[in-house]
């Protein structure tokens, strides 16, 4: 006899419908899990990288915070949000001191446009930066529970390995899926702690050993506004057809398409000239957009020392005076440099009228 049918069906979960907390989980330092059920035991309908928005009862009047969900909704009868309370943090902070078991609050949705459902691939390339890992667990957790191999290079950059959230997690999920797999990129090592993983910044360079076939993947990015723009920037320098790229913001997840920002990136342009004036040799040169300052240098009979191209050496390292470039590096030039007004040249793309000090 099948019991299955003797089970009573559930209603779908509204936000008309409190919240009630069911547990906490601490994950890194000042972040946490949070996972709530409904009261009346009605199950969450979902797509995987939605969000929730939250009624918080901070002290001065509620907040609304907005928050990734990070469960799946392949396990419909809870669902969970991971934040990370930042120095100037409200709704967090409270969330972190004040949230408990059988604590219940005000929630709307769930929304946003930021799902791999909504653009399904074959192959899926999923970049994160801290906390922005969130909707990535949920759309990996949905593909693991679905019981068949997915195709997913998953990149998370966080500040130490101790800080990578969710790492057991995934750890676990990878060792039984050979589907999954993972890459983690920390800044610096924990004490004590040797690291063998990727080190610095995410560059073009790590995409390359991540993904091989990063051309052929559809790109999931989530992180902070930095973070994304040099994923961007990155990817754009490869030639990555950006139609697949797609993106959610830490302060700004959208839930139509209306809402959506435009990408204003800055793209070196094949059939735009520039001007770059090489200051210290009198020469001044006109060269399209997508050239180089080194290559512009070179083929009007100028040296600039170089090495590899590809913006790690540093060796290219030179002074721009005026103007503005577009540069893509690998991790050949510290930001006190860049602040300071200097470029690499094998990776600087003029825009409009440049000088350098060659």
């Amino acid at each position: 006899m099948n019991n299955m049918s003797t089970i009573p069906a559930r209603a779908i979960w509204s936000d008309e419908e409190m919240l009630e907390c069911v547990s906490i989980i601490p994950e890194v330092p000042n972040t946490a899990t949070f996972t709530f059920r409904a009261p009346s035991g009605a199950l969450f309908d979902f797509l995987p990288g939605q969000f929730l928005t939250l009624e918080i009862p901070a002290p001065g009047g509620p907040v609304h915070r907005t928050y990734t969900i990070s469960s799946s909704p392949s396990r419909p009868r809870s669902i969970s949000i991971t934040a990370k309370a930042q120095k100037d943090s409200i709704g967090t902070r409270w969330m972190l001191d004040n949230l408990a078991p059988g604590v219940r609050i005000k929630a709307l949705g769930p929304a946003g446009l930021f799902s791999h459902l909504n653009h399904e691939a074959g192959k899926y390339l999923f970049i994160s930066a801290g906390s922005g890992i969130t909707p990535m667990m949920s759309m990996s957790t949905f593909m693991f529970d679905l019981g068949n191999e997915p195709d997913i290079v998953f990149v998370n950059c966080a500040r130490r390995p101790s800080e990578i959230i969710f790492r057991e997690r995934l750890e676990h999920m990878a060792s039984r899926v050979p589907g999954i797999d993972l890459k983690w990129v920390v800044e610096t090592p924990d004490r004590y702690a040797p690291w063998t993983g990727f080190q610095g910044q995410f560059n073009q360079l790590m995409l390359g050993l991540m993904a091989p076939d990063y051309l052929e993947r559809e790109v999931f990015c989530c992180g902070p506004e930095p973070f994304m723009q040099a994923v961007r920037d990155a990817l754009q320098g490869l030639n990555y057809d950006m139609d697949r790229y797609h993106q959610e913001s830490f302060h700004a997840p959208v839930s139509t398409e209306a809402q959506a920002p435009v990408l204003d990136d800055v793209v070196p342009d094949e059939d735009t000239r520039a001007e770059v004036t090489f200051s210290a040799s009198g020469v001044t040169a006109k060269i399209t957009e997508t050239e180089t300052i080194l290559a512009g240098a070179k083929a009007n009979g100028l040296n600039i020392p170089s090495g590899c191209t590809f913006g790690v050496c540093g060796t290219c390292k030179i002074r721009k005076t005026e103007g503005e470039v577009h540069m893509v590096h690998n991790g050949g030039i510290s930001e006190d440099d860049i602040a300071a007004g200097y470029i690499l040249a094998c990776c600087s793309h003029p825009i409009g009228k440049v000088s350098v000090d060659v």
